[in-house]
């Protein structure tokens, strides 16, 4: 039997290198994509090392105008067909709103919204062309309510959820499906990159258990998959009270 491909974004650290990781000993093949070159060779030759898969490395900035329909391009110039697209790429800026650098915010909603949709519409439409394909999307249970402090990344998040809850439904009857991934606090790089005076995630489950998580949820075709009892217990909680105060508690969570 032929080997499916798996598409990871935002691969050369974190969440994306650890689903790297798990999928190519699932035996699947791979394009990885991130900024850091240096750090996909890396990944690359580890895997190649230790695994069957054979791995393809796109070296791009995908918080970029237009940087999806870059990478389809390519993707299409080395005649590589996507079974599984994993949007995993995304980042956050802690601190007050009004306080953040525009540019910033504005690079933050191009990746973890827009350059996520073209990519899922670009492949979701050439799987359903042939017949099937897996579709994963990386948002957070901040996607359930709002944050002080991550304002724009929450906000974010819910659009990635709502947007993809949608068009797994739409998708399911041609063999397309979409899974979202909500991790809680996830022990990454994240912290650092939103610059956060105190990391919060230190006792927090690993990289490499959600993306085993993420390779199980996809594969059971589940459309929303949260890790863990506490999270899911958290989520629950959310829907139930009133959204004036669980802003007041998240606020005081992300201090």
């Amino acid at each position: 039997m032929e080997k499916k491909t798996t598409l990871i974004t935002g691969a050369s650290s974190g969440i994306g290198k650890d689903l790297a990781y798990v999928y190519a000993e699932k035996n699947y093949d791979l394009v990885l994509v991130a900024r850091r070159k240096e750090n996909l060779e890396k990944i690359k030759n580890e895997i190649e090392k230790n695994t069957n898969a054979q791995v393809e490395i796109i070296s791009m900035d995908l918080a970029s105008v237009n940087s999806a329909e870059q990478l389809y391009d390519e993707i299409k110039k080395k005649n590589i067909s996507i079974d599984v697209l994993i949007n995993n790429a995304g980042f956050g800026v802690y601190g007050d709103f009004v306080d953040k650098n525009i540019a910033g915010d504005e690079g933050m909603i191009l990746l973890n919204i827009m350059t996520l949709t073209k990519l899922t519409k670009l492949f979701a439409k050439e799987m359903k062309e042939k017949g099937g394909g897996n579709i994963v999307n990386i948002a957070s249970t901040g996607a359930f309510q709002a944050v002080p402090g991550i304002a724009i990344y929450a906000a974010t998040k819910a659009y990635v959820l709502n947007f993809s809850e949608a068009i797994a439904f739409e998708l399911k009857n041609h063999n397309v499906f979409v899974t979202t991934i909500c991790p809680g606090p996830t022990k990454t790089e994240f912290a650092d990159v939103a610059k956060m005076s105190q990391n919060p995630f230190k006792n927090a489950p690993t990289a490499r258990e959600l993306a085993e998580f993420t390779y199980k949820s996809m594969v059971k075709r589940k459309v929303t998959a949260i890790q863990g009892f506490k999270n899911n217990f958290l989520v629950f909680t959310v829907r139930l009270s009133p959204r004036k105060l669980i802003t007041a508690i998240a606020e005081k969570v992300m201090k």
